[in-house]
């Protein structure tokens, strides 16, 4: 039977793509590229932020730290903001290295997301005004098998402290998570194309996911 392809979704949208690995051919490179064709292919919008290629500096200054009473936001941080602004899914892809998020991908959390967000407006989980209501949509590899990092209690472990944290201390109002395991060099053709294909069919989800609140009438 031949497959028949699924129709255009459009109905605006925009996408911030964040890609944290040292490696600009990479597979998390590649599911970057994928998901960012996808979207456009369904006639919405994307904005890649590749953190490595931009040098972003990670490290909270001292006068930036949210507990401050007035904390001062650099300019670096103040531009991607303003790149990010109007954004309906925020997309992470990052490696798991020693259970985690690379310190570049967090750092970048701390500096942008947390921009002027006090203890107190986490605490209240003030929906904020660059995250607040908006998607969280998560794409991580890792060197070891589905298994392994399930007996570990990795994934539940990095669903806790990194995505059910975003999505609480910034107010937004969804989050997904794609995981693939056993990714590197030594990868075959077959499992590539298999794991992108899902990345692909997330992708078209994810913006149907976004025409449908854009049709749904405001009160």
């Amino acid at each position: 039977m031949k497959h028949m392809q699924e129709p255009a979704v459009a109905q605006g949208g925009r996408h911030a793509v964040i890609l944290c690995h040292p490696d600009p051919h990479s597979f998390n490179r590649a599911i970057a590229n994928c998901y960012c064709k996808e979207v456009r292919a369904a006639g919405q919008e994307t904005v890649l932020r590749d953190l490595y290629a931009m040098q972003f500096d990670p490290v909270l200054y001292a006068n930036e730290r949210p507990t401050l009473a007035t904390p001062v936001l650099a300019k670096d941080v103040i531009a991607e903001r303003n790149i990010l602004w109007d954004c309906d899914v925020f997309v992470l892809i990052y490696p798991i290295w020693f259970g985690s998020a690379p310190a570049m991908m967090k750092g970048y959390v701390e500096r942008v997301f947390g921009a002027g967000v006090s203890p107190e407006d986490v605490r209240r989980q003030d929906r904020g005004v660059l995250l607040g209501g908006k998607r969280l949509l998560s794409f991580t590899t890792s060197a070891l098998s589905q298994y392994w990092l399930s007996e570990a209690g990795q994934e539940t472990a990095l669903t806790t402290i990194f995505d059910d944290y975003i999505v609480h201390a910034f107010g937004m109002h969804a989050k997904e998570h794609m995981r693939f395991a056993q990714v590197t060099g030594e990868m075959r053709q077959p499992s590539a194309e298999q794991h992108l294909a899902r990345v692909a069919r997330q992708a078209r989800r994810t913006c149907g996911q976004v025409a449908s609140a854009a049709r749904r009438p405001t009160s």
